[in-house]
């Protein structure tokens, strides 16, 4: 049995740890909220997007783009919306296996150290990576998504895929696999927004809108916008799924800690009592043997 000297030091380390925990929970609340109301704002624009973009190919009718057409697959590419610290629960895991199954001709392009240790990991082939902090900033994913459609342009990828936690809610996040290039129905909603029926979309189709210059050249600017805000709310999504993830896990390890403080000191207690009670014996027996 450990003593109570052992027990009181135990005690301690657990009450430490507890206090870390706590202030990582609250840290991450901060930046959890912060997260979740940027991923929700972005949402209403990306419904707009794409409603603009399905009424204009509408009325465009075909249209010959780079983006638009599909190509034999030979090289893909896959971009991971990782973390870049842990003690976020089993977000990364769950995401970096659906990875794992990719085939081998797969490369990749990584945003956060955790995507990054895991490609170096599996031996394959990672073309760039990106570091992408708490803020998120436009500009710093506008660059990565410029290098991804740079490098589809150029031939040297044939696919863009973007692998990253959808957020559903405080407690829940999936992870999720979206198509960026080539560019599939542009009705569809991507960025983790939630399908809405086909009328919905087509809503505005007796409006009669005018295009300066036609709508071929307006169609053709709108999509590499199109992809930049793709990834951007990707990200931002991303972003809010960590941080969530991350307080939940840490509101977990310090209600453990406690419970474990609990415990420890209930043993602290019995230890005391029993060496209290085995010095009174001894007390007493030695009265007797005097007496």
């Amino acid at each position: 049995m450990a003593s109570t000297h052992d027990i009181r030091r135990r005690i301690r380390s657990v009450r430490n740890t507890a206090q870390i925990t706590k202030a990582m929970q609250m840290v991450a609340a901060s930046k959890m909220r912060k997260a979740q109301a940027m991923a929700l704002a972005g949402r209403p624009y990306a419904e707009s997007l794409n409603r603009v973009l399905s009424s204009l190919a509408n009325r465009v009718g075909s249209l010959s783009h780079p983006f638009l057409e599909k190509r034999e697959l030979r090289r893909p590419c896959v971009l991971i919306l990782s973390t870049d610290k842990g003690l976020c629960g089993a977000l990364n895991t769950n995401l970096l296996r659906e990875v794992a199954v990719l085939p081998k001709e797969t490369v990749f392009v990584a945003a956060g150290k955790k995507g990054k240790q895991f490609i170096a990991r599996m031996g394959r082939e990672l073309l760039a990576d990106f570091d992408i902090k708490d803020d998120a900033s436009s500009y710093r994913v506008r660059q990565m998504s410029q290098f991804l459609i740079d490098q589809y342009l150029e031939g040297k990828i044939d696919s863009v895929s973007v692998f990253h936690t959808r957020f559903v809610n405080t407690l829940v996040q999936k992870p999720e696999q979206n198509d960026l290039l080539p560019i599939g129905r542009l009705a569809k909603l991507e960025a983790g927004i939630v399908e809405k029926p086909p009328q919905e979309l087509t809503s505005d189709e007796n409006l009669q809108y005018i295009y300066e210059p036609n709508g071929n050249e307006v169609l053709s600017a709108l999509l590499p916008a199109y992809l930049h805000f793709q990834v951007y709310q990707l990200v931002l999504d991303a972003k809010a799924s960590e941080h969530s993830a991350r307080m939940v896990a840490m509101k977990s390890a310090t209600d453990n800690a406690q419970g474990m403080i609990k415990d420890l000191t209930l043993e602290y207690n019995k230890v005391r009592q029993n060496g209290i009670t085995t010095e009174l014996l001894e007390i007493a027996t030695a009265q007797m043997a005097m007496a």
